[in-house]
């Protein structure tokens, strides 16, 4: 249209009228549609017999038919400035057959679709059912025969597995604390029998006996002795749920490591020149770490405690307070007989005693009650051997975030 006007323009109507005659003839543009007429639509020249009625009433693209049954043309109507009408279109039943091929695919497209999702429905609904099932069938094994059972894995590594697998690791802690609980339970039961015997013993003996105001003075003293140790196992115990249950008796605070160890150093003093044992304390005077004051003295009291009885009698031992590549570090060591490497998990659960028979003065919940103490401050506690003797590390951040560390230990 617009290279026809412009023939037009430029070059005149008889120009253009030879214009349409040589489009009207080209084989290539025989789908083509060329028209030109006077103001009062007659035609003058192209290749349509006559100007469509649609097109005298229509603005830009109009579609029409010569006849019934012919193809279906569009076309774009233009007046010139002579008054003449200029017409030019093409044959678009093709178009509308692709288009007909186009709206069948996308019908086709979405059949294939909802049978495709048909399909993935029931095979996703399948594989889950399975994969409850299987979880199903092994919580009932569980409540039959007892926490052994674990949840099969496919090795797929996909989501259900890993659930799975998370599922056999909770299983597994589940287990683990559940021995836990049996051998606190036998622990406890075998360090009470014993003072619980002795008081029995002396008190039946008193009461059988006859009445002495030295004597049963004393019977009472050593039952009170007893008691006041039972009291204080029990206290521990009480001790170590509360700091488990991160319920510390203040807040977080920035606290001096060096002045705790200081003072730890000198309540211990007395105990260790008795035992002829050197105790010193080293350092940066200046370690900080955010923690709860009253707990970290306990934890580094339990450490220097077991360092002074357990340690080599007239051996030394140091603590050392620093900071390690960002970590604020308090250490006590001792030259003693130390700690087996298959037992470094083992001494952190309560009651646990590397001495089998009981004898020694202790119950078993000094390094429980650090390793809960670590736990609460983000804290780890590492034992690592002094050859000879014993290291325990406790490692805080000094900023209090309750965040991993990348070395192996425990807490």
């Amino acid at each position: 249209m617009g290279e026809l006007r412009d023939v037009f323009v430029t070059k005149g109507r008889d120009a253009l009228i030879a214009a349409l005659s040589q489009k009207a003839v080209v084989p290539a543009s025989k789908s083509n549609v060329y028209l030109l007429a006077d103001p009062s639509f007659a035609p003058v020249a192209g290749n349509l017999a006559a100007w469509p009625p649609s097109a005298k009433i229509s603005v830009g693209w109009v579609e029409f038919r010569t006849r019934d049954g012919a193809p279906l043309l569009g076309a774009a109507a233009a007046t010139l400035p002579d008054g003449s009408h200029l017409l030019v279109g093409r044959d678009i039943a093709e178009l509308s057959r692709f288009t007909e091929k186009i709206k069948a695919a996308f019908v086709f497209c979405l059949l294939l679709i909802f049978a495709l999702a048909v399909f993935a429905s029931v095979a996703v609904t399948r594989r889950t059912v399975g994969r409850i099932e299987a979880v199903n069938a092994t919580s009932r094994a569980i409540m039959q025969c007892g926490l052994g059972q674990r949840i099969p894995l496919r090795g797929t590594h996909d989501e259900w597995d890993e659930l799975a697998a998370n599922l056999n690791r909770s299983l597994d802690r589940i287990e683990e604390l559940m021995e836990q609980v049996k051998q606190v339970s036998d622990n406890v039961a075998h360090d009470l029998r014993t003072p619980l015997a002795r008081m029995r013993g002396r008190l039946e003996k008193a009461y059988h006996g006859e009445r002495e105001a030295a004597r049963d003075q004393s019977v009472i003293g050593e039952a009170i002795i007893e008691l006041d140790g039972v009291l204080r196992m029990f206290a521990s115990l009480t001790r170590i749920s509360q700091i488990e249950a991160n319920t510390p008796s203040t807040p977080l605070r920035p606290v001096n490591l060096f002045a705790i160890a200081n003072e730890v150093v000198e309540l211990f003093d007395a105990a260790a020149e008795e035992s002829g044992v050197h105790l010193k304390v080293i350092g940066d005077p200046d370690v900080v770490a955010m923690g709860d004051r009253d707990l970290l003295f306990d934890a580094v009291a339990n450490l220097v405690d077991n360092a002074v009885k357990h340690g080599r009698p007239k051996g030394q031992v140091s603590v050392e307070v620093k900071k390690s590549d960002g970590v604020s570090v308090v250490s006590v060591a001792d030259d003693g007989p130390g700690i087996p490497l298959s037992e470094h998990q083992r001494v952190f659960q309560r009651f646990y005693r590397l001495e089998r028979s009981r004898q020694s003065p202790g119950n078993g919940l000094g390094l429980s009650l650090v390793a809960a103490v670590a736990l609460l401050h983000g804290a780890r506690v590492e034992l690592i051997d002094n050859a000879p003797g014993l290291i325990v590390r406790l490692k805080l951040h000094p900023s209090g975030e309750l965040r991993p560390f990348n070395s192996e230990g425990a807490g």
